[in-house]
């Protein structure tokens, strides 16, 4: 039996630092910083984490599109739609 299927397989391919093959959960809510006001990746977790934009790029893939977003919940979900109009 073999899944190849973009839910499975999208989004992901392997973890730069531990070499994982199924993306791992995050849980951190800051990020190393070397330089005060440096340009850094991964900055502060309500602004962007690994495991968001892996499944934000899953998103977009399953739904053939450029960009997917990822919302905590709901609300913030449709506040952001009506924020758009």
């Amino acid at each position: 039996m073999k899944f190849n299927t973009t839910l499975i397989h999208g989004g992901y391919s392997e973890d730069e630092v531990t070499g994982a093959v199924s993306t791992p959960i995050y849980r951190a809510s800051t990020f190393h910083q070397h330089k005060l006001g440096s340009k850094v990746k991964w900055e502060y977790s309500r602004m962007g984490n690994p495991t968001r934009a892996s499944l934000e790029k899953l998103i977009a893939q399953l739904e053939h599109s450029i960009a997917g977003f990822a919302f905590s919940s709901g609300l913030a979900a449709i506040a952001t739609v009506f924020a758009l109009y």
